[in-house]
């Protein structure tokens, strides 16, 4: 547990947080939030698209496990930090939301390359994002979206891809948020 600073009417408050992994129940990026039901059981906790920003995504695929730190206010369970992201297991998804397309599965011998994204319409499940530096389009499916644990991009958001050679160009064969490829694991 952490503690941590909290205002309550006005008044500093000192409040504990408690860490566990949940599952995202639903989050709507228009909306702004959404919600995680936690592994332990318990009320659901809520979502804020400014906790899952501050993680360096912008949204987060319905069904992705998530580690978390939440508080308990007078309005219910708040996710104060999002630590990890794993992408909602392929046995959850309905045969429907299973991939219309092959995904490349690559390996940590492709490297997680920065880019930004061009444009991306989730209606048409497609889109563009432009590696630094190099003026090639490279093409994002929905599909490798959902796969990476994300459900939506903005144009002008920095990510980290694994690129490959496509049937029609490149394409990503894995996005990740950016603080995800500039994340160092600890020496052990």
């Amino acid at each position: 547990m952490t503690a941590s600073l909290m205002k309550t009417r006005g008044k500093p408050e000192l409040t504990e947080s408690k860490t566990v992994w949940g599952q995202v129940k639903w989050f709507d990026a228009t909306k702004g939030f959404g919600f995680v039901v936690a592994e332990g059981g318990g009320p659901d906790i809520l979502l804020h698209a400014n906790v899952l920003r501050n993680f360096g995504q912008s949204t987060v695929a319905d069904g992705s496990r998530v580690h978390i730190a939440f508080q308990s206010t007078e309005r219910g369970r708040q996710a104060v930090e999002v630590f990890d992201v794993e992408p909602p297991p392929e046995a959850a998804r309905s045969e429907a939301e299973r991939p219309r397309i092959d995904i490349p599965q690559v390996g940590e011998d492709v490297p997680l390359v920065p880019a930004r994204v061009k444009w991306f319409d989730k209606a048409k499940g497609f889109g563009f994002a432009n590696v630094f530096g190099s003026p090639e389009d490279v093409f994002v499916h929905m599909e490798v979206l959902r796969a990476c644990g994300l459900a939506d991009l903005a144009p002008g958001e920095a990510v980290c891809l694994r690129v490959v050679m496509g049937p029609r160009g490149m394409m990503a064969a894995e996005v990740r948020s950016w603080e995800h490829g500039h994340r160092r694991e600890p020496d052990l």
